[in-house]
This record gives C-alpha cells, structure tokens and sequence, in this order.
C-alpha cells in the first residue's frame, strides 16, 4: 500500500519546496518607491500570482485552480469591487519578483500568492518598498514578517490545537519524535511550543535519520525513552506519504501500546485515504480544516467549474474573502498590515483564520480521530476566536 522509499523520496522533494528556504535572508534594504495607489472607481486592484508558466502539468492545472477559487470567493463578496490581474510566476524566484513588480506598477494594492517559499519571500522584497503587503499560500513560517503573510496551515496552528486538547482529555506526559530534516526540526519547535502553552511536560525529544535504515536504527531507543517516561502519548512530525507508516508501525512494534499511548500527528493523516487503513494509527488524532466548510467549498467548485478543487486552492478563497471583507472599507484605498491583523479574524472555507502581526496565522481546525479505518472528527473546529479550540 506504502512503497516506503518511493514515497520518502517524494516527500522530502516537497518538504524541501516549503521547508528547505528556511535560511533565505531577510529582505534587503530597498529603494524608495511610491506606495499603493487608490484603485479606480472604489475598486480594490488584487493581484494573483498563480504558478504557471513552468510547463509543470501538476502546477499548470493548480494554477487554473487557484483562479477558479478566487473567483468564486469574489461573487461571494456581494457589492465589493475587486479589479483581478492574474500572474503567472512560471513557479520560480526570479518569475515571482517579476510579476510582483509588474503587478504594482499596473495598479496592484495587495498581492494574493504566489505558492512557495522562495517564490513568495522573492515577491514580496520586491515590492517592499511600495508598502504592498503579499498574501502567499505557503506554511512556511520563517519567511513570514514585513510586509509578508502566510496563509498556509502552519505545523504552529495544529500543534496548539492538538496540544490544547489533549491537555483537556487528562494527558500530560508526551514524548516527541521528529525526523532530521528542515521540515521535521520546525515541527518539533512547533510542538515543544504547543505542549508548553497547553501545561503538558516532554519526557523526551528523539529523531531519526530520513531514511529507511535511519528509521529503523532509531526507533526502538525511541520507543524505550517513552516508556520510561510515562509518556502519554507521542507527538509525530512525519507525513502519510512519508515515513509516518513506517515509524509508527515500529513504534508499535516496540511496546508502545495503543491503549496506553495515543499517537498525535501535526501533519495531514486524511491524505492520502489509504492512510487511514494503517493498524498503527488506529486511535490516533490530527488537525484538519473544518470538514463541513471545505465539503461545502468542493460542491460549490464543482458545481460552477464540473470538477472537483485541487488541494491548495482553498486558500485562494481564503485570501480573497479576507481582501474581500476589508475592501468593502477601504473604499479603494490599499489595505494596510493593521487591517489584515484584525482580533476577529475571517471566515474561510477552510475554518475561521487571522494573520498575525509577525506574519503568520492562527486557524480553527477541527480534531480529528482515525478508528475503524476511517476518520471521525472528535472536537469540532471553532467558528471565532476565544474559548475552545485556540
């Protein structure tokens, strides 16, 4: 079901697209420029930097998602005036700080995209000095700041939520186990900040090599370390298509028994859906988006455009109902930081989100449990901020 290494090859190129620019400096000191214009008619001129052009046919096709969503949240935005210019990055750097810099200078106020890392932390010192704040679709929290925002679940949000939680069910001694590469170090930070906001103690930290050897070599000291701990539960940073089976079925295999020790992973374990047949994640819990918004989201989508979204698309919604929401104020006037920052957040078809002063995000994510070789959520996502689920 899992061919391991074919799998843990295609997950670390993917981590490394969102995690592997990790270390880009932060922008340079810029040329002064003029700032964001006022857009024509009242209008707000947005501009969508989608990841075509490359002649990669799994970009292509999410670019024409991405436009898709957007356009879908703009008729939800009733009497709003959104101006859209799409443009296509051709999903590197170098195309992401062209467009960001042609966008601005045909009118764009704020920037919605582009999709990875480098390609976002390209764009928006491009246009730093204009004052136009990016929107961009990834997770990856460090190139986040100035005038860049992430809209990408960070591995923060669902380690908060899950540590919260779980402190709430009577767990209080976890053991976290991370895998060695950029990807898996920002998920144990994201957890040991997680744990210690939710009043829950780390009987240890273990990692092991990204590798199939590394894993295997590694594990049963993992396994011991948690067990003389106490541990309640392990907090797991790997991905389905990565090492998650394997770590989890040794773990197993190694005396942490699932009636004792709950396993709880910051990374996505509905995708893909066969993940949920795996015998050493029954009983374990994730954080997804709200089920019933984004089930909501691919009706809609299918209904209007004859095929289901693609992953990612969503947070092309998102950012433009948050543009949206605050453009019905700004009577065509650009939309600052303290805009994008408000308390109340916006509702998403992925859950309720806000965009933090720092530039990352905070989103209601529901937990969920896998059982019976299916996923049941087992504490609903938050529809605001405050209380339960933050």
């Amino acid at each position: 079901m899992f061919p391991f290494l074919t799998k843990l090859r295609k997950s670390a190129a993917r981590l490394f697209l969102t995690f592997g620019l990790m270390g880009l400096a932060a922008a340079c000191t810029p040329t002064a420029g003029p700032g964001p214009v006022t857009g024509k008619g009242g209008a707000v001129t947005v501009a969508l930097l989608v990841p075509s052009g490359s002649g990669n046919a799994s970009d292509e096709a999410l670019a024409v998602a991405m436009q898709n969503a957007a356009r879908l949240a703009m008729a939800d935005l009733g009497g709003v005036k959104i101006d859209l210019k799409v443009y296509s990055t051709s999903s590197t750097e170098a195309g992401a700080a062209d467009a960001a810099t042609r966008a601005v200078a045909e009118g764009a106020q704020i920037i919605l995209g582009p999709l990875r890392s480098g390609e976002s932390n390209a764009a928006a010192k491009a246009v730093a000095a204009n004052g136009v704040n990016v929107l961009s679709f990834s997770n990856n929290p460090s190139i986040a700041g100035g005038n860049l925002f992430v809209l990408g679940t960070t591995f923060q949000s669902s380690a908060n939520r899950l540590a919260s939680y779980a402190a709430r069910q009577g767990i209080g001694k976890v053991m976290i186990v991370h895998d060695k590469s950029a990807s898996g170090e920002a998920g144990r930070v994201a957890i040991q900040s997680g744990i210690q906001r939710a009043g829950i103690s780390a009987v240890g930290t273990g990692s092991y090599e990204f590798s199939q050897n590394g894993i295997v070599q590694a594990v049963p000291e993992l396994a011991k370390t948690a067990k003389a701990g106490g541990a309640q539960a392990v907090f797991l940073t790997a991905e389905s298509a990565g090492a998650l089976p394997l770590v989890s079925q040794l773990l197993r295999d190694n005396g942490l028994n699932p009636a004792e020790v709950r396993f709880i992973g910051i990374t996505r374990w509905d995708v893909p859906p066969q993940t949920a047949a795996l015998p050493s994640l029954q009983g374990g819990w994730f954080a997804l988006p709200d089920p019933g918004r984004m089930q909501q989201f691919q009706t809609r989508y299918a209904a209007a455009y004859g095929q289901p979204p693609l992953a990612l698309s969503e947070l092309a919604y998102d950012g433009m109902a948050a543009i949206g929401a605050l453009a019905g104020r700004s009577n065509g006037g650009p939309i600052d930081a303290a805009s994008l920052t408000q308390g109340a957040g916006f509702a998403g078809v992925a859950g309720v989100f806000r965009l933090r002063g720092d530039g990352t995000n905070e989103r209601g994510l529901a937990v969920a449990q896998i059982q019976n070789n299916q996923v049941t959520v087992i504490d609903p996502a938050p529809n605001s901020f405050g209380g339960a689920g933050f």
